[in-house]
């Protein structure tokens, strides 16, 4: 599974070492180069599985029920593709009740066979679930070696939701990389420590987007199947959780507000650079 950014090779070449989970989002502003790569690869539309995700929608005199069908068409056409196989609402802020009820038609109407979320907390998810006829298949949000989640994963498994990780890496925050245990860890299998990070959140059934734009890199993320990390090394690498996240609190006031700001300014791609705040 692959989440691409900026770069049109990065998803030709993702393709080509054979990932075919591919994850974006209207905000990155990618989406017409991730169709286009997906034209020229020639791989049959029923062997891949597409995610974009829908960005805040506000429309304070006007429907956004309405805005959500046209933003979802609109991202349907920079794709080049007939339907999606999983459609998220980006952010848990705005209007999402509205824009959920809509993504259930477009769900029943076959344009998206599943519909999800993205970055919502166990108390918006599940306000989210009691009032509406659909669940989320799946929540993606932040998770990984700092930022575990396992009560999240818990909560959702209990009401039919899919838990997938963005940001399995943390993007090298906390030097993940030389991190002592998980390099101890990765020696003993002769991996890397990227391999053990993502072998140990599908060991614990958490659906995982790794990014990367070098060829190589992409390569050794797929290979995470030739060994299994034992119970104790599981269980070593639980005690580096510390129960906050390394980018941004979705409950935090400021952030709300600014993510808002932009959503009211119409300002729907976000810099590349900051993608990560927004993921």
């Amino acid at each position: 599974m692959q989440h691409l950014l900026q770069r049109p090779a990065a998803v030709e070449a993702a393709l080509a070492a054979g990932y075919r989970h591919l994850d974006t989002a209207a905000s990155y502003g990618n989406e017409a180069a991730v169709g286009a790569a997906i034209k020229a690869s020639g791989i049959a539309r029923d062997e891949l599985f597409v995610t974009t995700k829908l960005w805040i929608q506000h429309a304070p005199t006007g429907n956004v029920q309405d805005d959500t069908r046209r933003a979802f068409h609109n991202s349907l056409d920079r794709l080049g593709l007939d339907y999606l196989d999983l459609y998220l609402i980006h952010q848990p802020l705005g209007d999402y009740y509205s824009e959920w009820r809509a993504m259930q038609n477009i769900n029943k109407e076959g344009l998206a066979r599943a519909i999800g979320v993205s970055n919502f907390h166990p108390d918006r998810l599940v306000d989210l679930i009691d009032h509406n006829e659909i669940v989320p298949a799946v929540n993606q949000i932040e998770t990984h070696p700092f930022h575990q989640r396992a009560a999240e994963q818990e909560l959702m498994r209990g009401r039919g939701v899919q838990i997938e990780s963005w940001g399995p890496f943390a993007e090298g925050r906390n030097n993940l990389f030389t991190d002592p245990l998980l390099t101890e860890i990765a020696e003993a299998h002769g991996r890397s420590v990227a391999q053990v990070v993502l072998r140990w959140l599908i060991q614990r059934d958490v659906v995982v987007i790794p990014k990367s734009v070098r060829p190589e890199r992409m390569a050794q993320n797929l290979d995470v199947f030739g060994s299994t990390l034992t119970e104790e090394q599981m269980g070593k690498i639980s005690t580096l959780d510390t129960g906050a996240s390394l980018f941004f609190d979705h409950r935090d006031p400021a952030m709300v507000s600014f993510a808002s700001l932009l959503a009211r300014n119409k300002q729907n791609t976000i810099d590349p650079r900051r993608k990560s705040e927004y993921s």
